[in-house]
C-alpha cells in the first residue's frame, strides 16, 4: 500500500438535538511502540445529542531505526486558527471552533485542544502538510478519542485526503485515502473504521472490530507494513491484524460464477442415487420372510 498525501482535514457534522463535540490534538508519552508522534487528519461526526470528543492524532512512517513525522498539531495555543483553513462549502451552515480543555482533564492548560461551540452545526477545516510517500516504510495513523458524554450516536474517525483537495470546498462527500477511527451508533454499531480508497472506491475492512464507547480517552492506531499486512490497536493493545489482500476486497475474486453456465437437462438432484455399478455379494443373505415391524400381538 503505496500512499502519497499531503491534505490533512478535520469535519465536524452534527444534526437533530443539542450538540456540541470537543476534538483535541495534543503531545503525550502514551506511544511507546513508535518512537515518534504526530497529530491530526479528517474527522467526521453525526450526532444527535450533546457529546464531547478530545482527540490526538498520529501520522507518520518508520523504519527499523528512525521514524519520520509527517505531520503534527498539538494545539498548544490561540495561534493554532492562523495555520487551518475553514471550509466554505455552500449549504451548509458550519460553526466555529474554540479553544478547550473540556469537562474533564489531566492538565488544564497541556490538555488544550479545539471544540465545536454550537449546536446542530457542521464543523470543517484543514491544514495542508508536505507531499510524502510511504513506499517501502511502515505507515501509522494515530489519534486518541475520548466521548465525555456515554455517546448514542456518532463517528470519531479520522480521514487523510490527497493533493487535489480544495480546502475551502470540503464537504462530507469529498474523495479521501484512508478513513479510521470508531463509529457508534445505538447498540447495534459499535466498530472501528478502516477505509482505503483503491482505483476510485472505497473499501471497507471485511472484519467486525469492535471500538471503545465508554466515557475515557483511548488511542486509536493504524498501522500499514510494507509486506501488505496491517495492525489495529486500541490503546496500545492489538485488537486486529492480517493481510491486506485477505481483508479487504482490493483485488477481484479468484473465482467467480460463470454466468453462462446451465444444468445439465440429466442432472439429478437427488442427495444419494444407486450405483448402477454395484453388484449383491455372493454371500448375500436375503431371507424369505422379514419380520413386520408394525405387528402387534393378538389380545
Amino acid at each position: 500500500f503505496d500512499m502519497r498525501c499531503r491534505l490533512l482535514m478535520p469535519e465536524w457534522k452534527f444534526v437533530g438535538y443539542s450538540c456540541i463535540v470537543q476534538w483535541r490534538f495534543h503531545v503525550s508519552r502514551l506511544i511507546h511502540v513508535l518512537l515518534v508522534e504526530v497529530k491530526v487528519v479528517f474527522v467526521e461526526i453525526f450526532q444527535d445529542y450533546i457529546m464531547y470528543i478530545c482527540a490526538l492524532f498520529a501520522l507518520l512512517a518508520f523504519s527499523q531505526i528512525n521514524a519520520e513525522v509527517y505531520f503534527e498539531e498539538n494545539f498548544n495555543d490561540k495561534s493554532w486558527e492562523d495555520n487551518w483553513i475553514y471550509s466554505e462549502h455552500p449549504g451548509k451552515e458550519f460553526g466555529k471552533f474554540t479553544w478547550s480543555s473540556g469537562k474533564f482533564y489531566n492538565d488544564a492548560e497541556k490538555d488544550k485542544g479545539i471544540q465545536t461551540s454550537q449546536d446542530a452545526r457542521f464543523y470543517a477545516l484543514s491544514r495542508k502538510f508536505s507531499p510524502f510517500s510511504n513506499k517501502g516504510k511502515p505507515l501509522v495513523v494515530q489519534f486518541t478519542v475520548k466521548h465525555e458524554q456515554n455517546i448514542d450516536c456518532g463517528g470519531g474517525y479520522v480521514k487523510i485526503f490527497d493533493c487535489s483537495l480544495d480546502q475551502k470546498d470540503m464537504h462530507g462527500e469529498t474523495p479521501y485515502e484512508i478513513m479510521f477511527g470508531p463509529d457508534i451508533c445505538g447498540p447495534g454499531t459499535k466498530k472501528v473504521h478502516v477505509i482505503f480508497s483503491y482505483k476510485g472506491e472505497n473499501h471497507l475492512i471485511n472484519k467486525d472490530i469492535r471500538c471503545k464507547d465508554d466515557v475515557y480517552s483511548h488511542l486509536y492506531t493504524l498501522i500499514v507494513k510494507p509486506d501488505n499486512t496491517y495492525e489495529v490497536l486500541i490503546d496500545n493493545e492489538k485488537v486486529e491484524s492480517g493481510e491486506l489482500e485477505a481483508d479487504w476486497n482490493f483485488l477481484p475474486p479468484k473465482k467467480i460464477k460463470d454466468p453462462e453456465a446451465k444444468k445439465p437437462a440429466d442432472w439429478e438432484d437427488k442427495a444419494t442415487i444407486d450405483d448402477p455399478t454395484d453388484e449383491k455379494p455372493a454371500d448375500w443373505d436375503q431371507p424369505e420372510h422379514i419380520p413386520d415391524p408394525d405387528a402387534t400381538k393378538p389380545e
